[in-house]
């Protein structure tokens, strides 16, 4: 009797920018493992990298997350507001790319409350030097955890984006809202 393979999940997110980036990617593989998935963190890979010109760099690890993300079943995503209001520019490049490979998505933020009143209170403490933002410029009001077309996206996969409310200071250490998307994705995949 064969056992069936792991459904295999993307973990996408700011998380590769922290100092402890390989820490973090392995717990997150963890619950994910406990949960009866298999957790893919990008920095999961060898990419021999050294010595290489920076442009090169980027190309090897942007191909090698791609190659990643289609090997996977599924994605779940980071959506915690990551330099600025919104979410990282690299994850929302990742949640567009398995929708456009016609598979679910998950997010989570660990900042509850919607895009708007994230982008007022920004502009309510001043646009610093290099924001092309400024008062009269529309804001985006859908009541949503992020722009419209990441959480139509994620929404229309058939997953949800699920709010948390991290303490102050745990935004990206908490994972609260990460466990209770992997019981989305066991239901997504496995029921």
């Amino acid at each position: 009797m064969t056992s069936e393979p792991l459904k295999r999940i993307y973990l996408a997110g700011p998380e590769v920018f922290l100092p402890d980036a390989i820490a973090v990617g392995r717990a997150k593989a963890d619950l994910a493992r406990t949960a009866g998935f298999e957790g893919l963190f990008p920095l999961d890979q060898q990419l021999g990298l050294d010595g290489l010109p920076k442009l090169e760099q980027a190309r090897r690890i942007s191909l090698a997350n791609e190659a990643l993300m289609r090997s996977c079943d599924l994605l779940i995503a980071n959506l915690t507001p990551f330099r600025g209001v919104s979410m990282d520019s690299g994850t929302a490049f990742e949640v567009g790319f398995m929708r456009a490979l016609g598979r679910p998505v998950l997010g989570y933020t660990n900042v509850p409350g919607d895009y708007r009143a994230r982008a007022e209170a920004y502009r309510a403490r001043g646009i610093p030097a290099g924001d092309s933002d400024a008062a009269g410029f529309e804001i985006e009001d859908f009541g949503m955890a992020e722009n419209l077309m990441i959480a139509v996206a994620i929404l229309e996969s058939g997953g949800s984006v699920i709010e948390g409310d991290a303490p102050a200071g745990a935004e990206m250490a908490d994972h609260a809202a990460f466990a209770r998307s992997l019981e989305e994705a066991r239901r997504l995949l496995l029921e």
